[in-house]
């Protein structure tokens, strides 16, 4: 008997896009998550059962271009994939949502109190950090 599945018909990693190729106009939305990785890596250097993602789509709907947050920490999945290194974080294939997403505000803001603040509410993000260094009247975390 055919037993139908899914998940074949969704796109892999492989089939999609691993960036939006919107470039960084801040430094600081690189150096701040490329440090909570490293320091993550050094406290769970005996741990593999973290992914931390800089600059990575998670793809959560087959239908909708990835969102690209500046950092996110998803919890209980492999760091490595096999031999290769991921490309893209696929919700339909990891099966764990990211347990915290960061995003870091640059000159040109992007939907991060907005837009983005809603898709990751709808993923299920239980954790979302917005810091904005320029905000004067507001604190920037």
């Amino acid at each position: 008997m055919f037993k139908y599945d899914s998940q074949m018909l969704l796109p892999s990693a492989e089939d999609l896009p691993d960036s939006d190729d919107t470039p960084v106009d801040n430094e600081l939305q690189d150096l701040i998550p490329g440090l909570l990785k490293a320091v993550l890596a050094m406290a769970w250097s005996d741990r593999m059962d973290w992914f931390f993602g800089v600059d990575m789509g998670i793809y959560y709907d087959p239908k909708q271009p990835a969102i690209v947050p500046d950092g996110f920490l998803s919890l209980g999945v492999e760091r490595i994939i096999d031999t290769d290194l991921r490309l893209s974080y696929v919700l339909w294939e990891e099966k764990t949502v990211p347990i915290l997403v960061l995003e870091v505000v640059s000159q040109t803001q992007r939907g991060e109190h907005t837009t983005k603040k809603e898709k990751y509410a709808e993923m299920g993000v239980m954790y979302y950090a917005v810091y904005c260094p320029c905000r004067r009247r507001k604190p920037p975390l």
